[in-house]
């Protein structure tokens, strides 16, 4: 089927859960490696710290390494290409008050809460969204994100303070 549909690339997220001591991880990992030499496609897998993992032991590991070139990812910096992912993810708002280049107007801001993380500013966004759809406001500013707490991670390295959250009521 994926031959037919004329699929050129795959994609594999969360790879860093595949676990080759089980039953489950032993036949995905067969499955990877028949369609890398059946498919004319190009293989991405997507994961956390793969390399600390035993994504790459044993057996099927080695097997697994020695068709996989690894690019390791960190966050991103703060630069043209961040303000396009925040225009982006702005772009998809349908909030009907919300005044569009806001979020663009706020990247730097955003970079600092999130730590260039994609993960961490997509949830702040959505959560903010949803904040505004909830309270009426339908629109997202800067004190309406100051109250929306994410990741452990971001927040954490961001003055060392965790953001203050909305009390309810």
């Amino acid at each position: 089927m994926l031959i037919e549909a004329r699929t050129d690339l795959l994609l594999v997220d969360e790879i860093h859960l595949m676990n080759h001591a089980t039953i489950a991880g032993e036949e995905l990992s067969d499955h990877l490696k028949y369609f890398t030499e059946h498919l004319p496609a190009t293989f991405v897998y997507a994961g956390i710290n793969v390399e600390h993992s035993a994504l790459f032991a044993g057996i099927r590991g080695s097997q697994l390494a020695g068709r996989c070139v690894l690019i390791r990812t960190g966050p991103f910096p703060l630069n043209a290409e961040w303000r396009s992912l925040v225009a982006s993810l702005e772009g998809t708002l349908r909030l009907h008050q919300h005044e569009p280049g806001t979020l663009v107007r706020l990247s730097k801001y955003l970079h600092q809460r999130t730590g260039g993380i994609i993960g961490s500013l997509s949830h702040l966004i959505r959560a903010a969204a949803v904040t505004a759809i909830l309270d009426g406001s339908e629109r997202i500013t800067r004190s309406a994100l100051t109250t929306i707490r994410i990741d452990h991670s971001s927040e954490s390295t961001q003055s060392g303070q965790p953001t203050p959250r909305r009390s309810a009521g």
